[in-house]
């Protein structure tokens, strides 16, 4: 059971590691290293050993804004106070299990099926959302559509009412004037 309790707690640790960035889930660097029980150094060192199996989909690197934008997120030291002096590599769910298999150590293989775990959980988590989003851009269009054909009628009924010419028009029936009674 305890084991159980600990694969729970570490699938939700990894959950709160993973990022959206550009548009993909990640995970960055130092977070992947932490679980792989590595440096970062280290997994790093191993993945430019081995860049021809990290393409685009399975890692980049972060840009300065998206770095400055992660800095003042979670209070990391800038460059002059000691902090890091590259760029930060963010993995996605791919790339952490490639990173899993260039370390090759026990740990990184155990903690790569958490990760994995982590993204597919976090990927049916977001599905009712997708589907959600789906229905609400059928509905956008729907209420498109059904306002020009508002527009339509109301501008058909114009069509039928006669003009109103500009000099209002003389009652009919008997008037008394009063001028002349007086």
């Amino acid at each position: 059971m305890a084991k159980n309790y600990r694969s729970i707690v570490l699938l939700e640790h990894v959950q709160n590691k993973i990022l959206y960035i550009r548009g993909r889930k990640v995970i960055l660097d130092a977070d992947l290293a932490a679980l792989y029980e590595v440096p970062t150094k280290r997994l790093n060192e191993q993945v430019k050993r081995n860049r021809e199996r990290f393409p685009p989909d399975f890692m980049f690197q972060l840009n300065s804004e998206e770095e400055d934008v992660l800095r003042s997120q979670f209070a990391t030291t800038s460059k002059g106070r000691g902090g890091r002096r590259y760029k930060h590599y963010a993995f996605t769910e791919y790339g952490a299990i490639m990173a899993a298999g260039v370390l090759n150590s026990n740990p990184a293989i155990q903690a790569s099926i958490y990760v994995v775990r982590a993204f597919v959980r976090l990927r049916q988590m977001l599905a009712p959302y997708r589907e959600f989003m789906g229905k609400l851009d059928q509905f956008e269009k729907m209420l498109q559509t059904h306002d020009r054909q508002i527009i339509a009628i109301i501008q058909a009924l114009k069509l039928l009412v006669p003009p109103q010419s500009e000099k209002p028009k003389e009652p009919f029936g008997f008037h008394r004037n009063k001028d002349k009674l007086k």
